[in-house]
């Protein structure tokens, strides 16, 4: 494999979540076998236009790379312009931008339309989501036309290479696993003493991120009752309420489980990731709707085991019945039945060995194997 000359947009820090983590690291692990330039953000949203409280990381134990050029305000359309002046002028063998949101359609539409039409490169598009969640038929015509410029697709589920399909019907589509987030702590956790901190003990069950309606906390939060009757447990709900938290604390106090249901409304900075993880023994993603989730590979880097529900990616990375269960979507009863299963049949240990025998699957060496191939126009190998 020669040498390639790649381009990466996106963002990295100053800037919060999966979507700011995965660039970087992809970042990283690119530069390691090409000559790769990152084209990153000096502004990402405005913030009347952001739903949670900041869009800016509060983390101390920041992921960031030395070299990224941030460069773009989503805003201002002249470094738009810029940016695409200054990658072509680079000359590169490809462009690598993520796709997840509608948002950044006009950016990148005028940024890949530019390089496309001015330079030799290839472009190609990490899709998180390939047609974001919540989305409108405005969301969906966008999507199609920045889509459009691409020569290649790296999607991390066959859901999002149906719906990719379905949109572009010749589209050049690589599927890859989402990719372990190598950069928490995963060691120096002490299971006991992140429990007095968070005061809470027994079985414990773990949401993580953002709190939005697509991720189904309504079903679980209605498992309870049912959960509670067979085992003693306490739900954590750690991530940002995006809307309607008084919708979800009115259902914990019909239910009659505020007693069992502990909330830490906020962003969780990467230091402190590892004490909820630490602390649980099942996570759960009770999702409605989905096509990846990072919440997973966090999870099994901390050698815990999911519920999931079988929509997106996710029945194909959380194996049923070996590192997890695979319950059907907006079935409170199927996850009641899981997590009861998982503490009376005690499975934690069963499955933490499978969780570490399966780590080969989510390598970021595989992913860029995938993107390489995009680059030259091979056929992807699975």
């Amino acid at each position: 494999m020669r040498k390639l000359k790649i381009a990466l947009i996106g963002p990295t820090y100053p800037f919060r979540g999966g979507i700011s983590h995965y660039t970087t690291l992809l970042y990283e692990h690119l530069k390691n076998r090409h000559a790769v330039r990152f084209f990153s953000f000096k502004r990402q949203y405005p913030k009347w236009l952001f739903p949670g409280k900041s869009d800016i990381d509060p983390s101390q134990a920041h992921i960031s790379v030395p070299g990224a050029e941030r460069v773009i305000d989503s805003v201002n359309p002249a470094t738009w312009l810029k940016t695409a002046r200054e990658i072509i002028k680079y000359d590169p063998d490809a462009v690598v931008l993520p796709w997840w949101v509608s948002f950044w359609a006009p950016q990148f539409m005028v940024m890949a339309g530019l390089v496309k039409r001015y330079s030799r490169a290839r472009i190609v598009f990490v899709c998180h989501n390939v047609v974001a969640h919540e989305s409108t038929l405005l969301d969906k015509i966008a999507t199609r036309m920045v889509l459009g410029l691409g020569d290649g697709f790296l999607v991390h589920s066959d859901e999002d290479r149906q719906n990719l399909l379905q949109m572009l019907p010749e589209a050049k589509v690589c599927k890859r696993f989402h990719p372990t987030y190598d950069v928490f702590q995963f060691a120096g956790f002490d299971r006991d003493e992140c429990r007095r901190q968070l005061g809470i003990s027994g079985n414990v069950l773990l949401f993580f991120g953002f709190v939005r309606e697509y991720k189904g906390l309504k079903y679980l939060l209605a498992a309870m009752p049912e959960i509670l009757q067979q085992v003693p447990v306490t739900l954590l709900v750690v991530g940002e309420f995006w809307k309607d938290k008084a919708g979800y604390l009115d259902v914990i106090r019909e239910l009659g489980i505020g007693d069992n249901v502990t909330i830490v409304d906020e962003y969780i900075p990467n230091e402190a990731v590892g004490k909820y993880f630490a602390a649980a023994d099942l996570v759960v993603q009770p999702y409605v709707s989905a096509t990846g989730s990072g919440v997973v590979q966090v999870a099994y880097g901390f050698e815990r085991p999911v519920v999931a529900t079988d929509v997106g990616c996710l029945p194909e990375i959380v194996e049923h019945g070996r590192t997890g269960y695979v319950v059907p979507p907006a079935d409170s009863q199927a996850i009641a039945d899981a997590v009861v299963s998982f503490f009376k049949e005690d499975r934690a240990g069963e499955f933490q060995d499978n969780i570490q025998a399966g780590q080969y699957r989510f390598s970021w060496d595989n992913l860029v194997v995938g993107i390489e191939e995009m680059v030259q126009g091979v056929r992807c190998r699975v």
